[in-house]
């Protein structure tokens, strides 16, 4: 049975990573921050999202693998509670410590006890999944494969060998062991005669020792004992004939003292228990060699496989329970679709309703009356979009807006708003202003045209680019005329795009801009304002410079009318 995982269905696909860069600037490392108080857990989360490729089927995967976690509450506590019992198995257990030493019978025993906690898991994870209602490939490939696990390797015998063996080895009281002597009558070797379910008593071995070295005609004739032949001899080195341990002839009386004696060493006595566990270990019946012999190899391959799905689910649950919590307040989130867009359908490739930023939500405080929501489509008239707007209106809580919902729907999570529908990208590219710091050696314009350089010439016509006051750090005539060339070259190669700027001339230019493509086109796309007042709603309209460039003006009192009054 191939591995299975929720996240990756297809384990030949390349996938491209985002940048932190990018993560940042469309504010999605503040809301991976508030799933989970565990930094690992954020760390693979925002790993796994960072991961993307324009491959349709693993974006639907993921999206229905989602529906189906959010849509089941006790699907997500039961299936966590049964991973975390396998994978303490898994970082706990005798497994993991196999080859620090050859475990003995007493090893095994405590193994059985571990094979039964994996079968009761994977019993639990066929009974969760079997009782929940899901729908997607993932959950129903991973059912399948925990059914064929449980059929397909007996579990029902396996459970039943391992209580009749547990029943067995408890009973298990003292051993009958063989002494061989050499010519010098020194013990040269030992052997198991049977194993017994009761203890010898101290008076009835004494005795018995006593009758058997008091004659000659006690000597057996051979290496007969009542009758049976069982002797499974193997080689050891027996801690009671060490150097340590004076010469007394194995036949004299004072040989029991001598056993006696060294037994209460404590050296010897863990010497002799470890002895025991070698001479009971070559006791262990054919069934038993075969359960170890399950469980150092193919148990530990499955144990493997289950529990390297506990960080997918985690991934899942962690946003399943975040959203849950969202819808409850009243914010309005939707499944992401792919239907519709194929590799083929090169004219809409996005349409959105309803969408907000997910940065206005997340603290406690936030209220879904608060909320401003916008539409937005790409299309071939509308690949990109240069967008302008009041100061401080939302044009780069819209640009990122953008940027989450293809971040988060390639991720397989319910996007904000009513509907998304849309075709994957391969990539996001943000541009936005750059630090001071690492403006020193070119300046601000010679930095900026060198990112965006590198981010064209690694951008496909199914990339998502977003500029946030791109090239604005120059004079207002220097920047227009890159701006300009820029924004022809993006549509030379479809590339969705949102240029957010204050550059009102280059929305004014789309006609000329769009003259340079015969495919695609560019529109102007502004924040409505009635009177300075900030709806936050966008539209796609001619921009509006006078009336911002005079919002601003009055907002920081450099008007005429204002100015004179001071």
């Amino acid at each position: 049975m191939s591995k299975i995982s929720l996240l990756f269905p297809n384990k030949e696909l390349e996938f491209k990573k985002i940048s932190e860069i990018a993560v940042h600037d469309i504010g999605m490392d503040t809301v991976i921050n508030k799933l989970s108080a565990q930094p690992n857990e954020r760390q693979y989360i925002l790993n796994v999202m960072s991961l993307i490729t324009d491959d349709k089927r693993t974006a639907t995967y993921r999206a229905d693998v989602f529906n189906d976690i959010i849509s089941n509450p006790s699907l997500r506590e039961n299936i966590m509670e049964t991973l975390d019992r396998i994978n303490f198995l898994k970082e706990y257990g005798s497994y993991k410590h196999d080859h620090d030493h050859n475990p003995g019978v007493w090893d095994l025993l405590h193994r059985l006890d571990e094979i039964g906690d994996y079968i009761a898991g994977i019993d639990a994870l066929r009974k969760c999944l079997s009782e929940a209602d899901i729908h997607s490939e993932g959950l129903l490939a991973l059912k399948d494969y925990v059914n064929a696990l449980h059929d397909d390797n007996g579990f029902e015998g396996l459970r039943k060998d391992i209580e009749e063996l547990k029943a067995n080895t408890q009973n298990l009281k003292s051993v009958t062991v063989g002494i061989n002597l050499n010519e010098r009558f020194e013990a040269c070797g030992i052997g198991i005669i049977s194993l017994n379910n009761k203890p010898f008593t101290k008076s009835h071995i004494i005795s018995h020792f006593i009758d058997k070295v008091s004659g000659k005609d006690n000597v057996n004739d051979g290496n007969d004992w009542d009758g049976s032949y069982k002797f499974d001899e193997f080689t050891a080195k027996n801690p009671l004939l060490q150097s340590q341990i004076p010469v007394i002839p194995p036949l004299s009386p004072l040989a029991l003292m001598s056993i006696k004696s060294v037994s209460e060493s404590d050296e010897s006595t863990r010497s002799i228990t470890n002895y025991m566990d070698e001479i009971t270990e070559r006791m262990l019946s054919s069934t038993v060699k075969h359960l170890r012999e399950i469980l150092g190899k193919y148990t530990m391959l499955t144990i493997t496989d289950i529990t390297d799905l506990m960080p997918e689910f985690i991934y899942y649950i962690r946003w399943a329970e975040f959203i849950e919590k969202l819808i409850q307040r009243g914010f309005q989130f939707c499944k992401p679709d792919t239907d519709g867009f194929t590799e083929s359908s090169s004219d809409a490739t996005m349409y959105s309703g309803g969408v907000y930023n997910m940065k206005l939500i997340i603290e406690d405080g936030a209220s879904p009356q608060n909320i401003v929501s916008n539409n937005l489509t790409f299309d071939r008239e509308h690949c990109v979009y240069i967008l302008t707007g009041a100061n401080r209106g939302g044009k780069t809580t819209i640009t990122q807006a953008i940027g989450q919902l293809f971040f988060m729907a390639q991720g397989g999570i319910y996007v904000t708003g009513r509907n998304f529908s849309y075709k994957p990208i391969d990539m996001i590219f943000t541009h936005f202003p750059a630090d001071e710091d690492k403006t020193m050696d070119l300046g601000r314009l010679g930095q900026e045209c060198k990112r965006f350089k590198e981010i064209y010439v690694e951008a496909s016509g199914n990339s998502l680019i977003l500029l946030n006051e791109t090239f604005s750090t120059t004079s207002f005539e220097e920047g227009y005329y890159i701006a300009k060339d820029c924004t022809k070259a993006i549509l030379q190669k479809g590339i969705r795009t949102i240029y957010n700027t204050h550059m009102h001339k280059l929305a004014y230019d789309v006609s000329d801009i769009n003259n340079e493509s015969e495919e695609y086109r560019a529109s102007s796309l502004i924040v409505c304002a009635d009177e300075g007042n900030r709806s936050y709603k966008i539209e796609v309209a001619p921009p509006k410079g006078m009336s911002y460039a005079s919002d601003i003006a009055k907002k920081y009192g450099v008007t005429y009318d204002l100015l004179i009054k001071n």
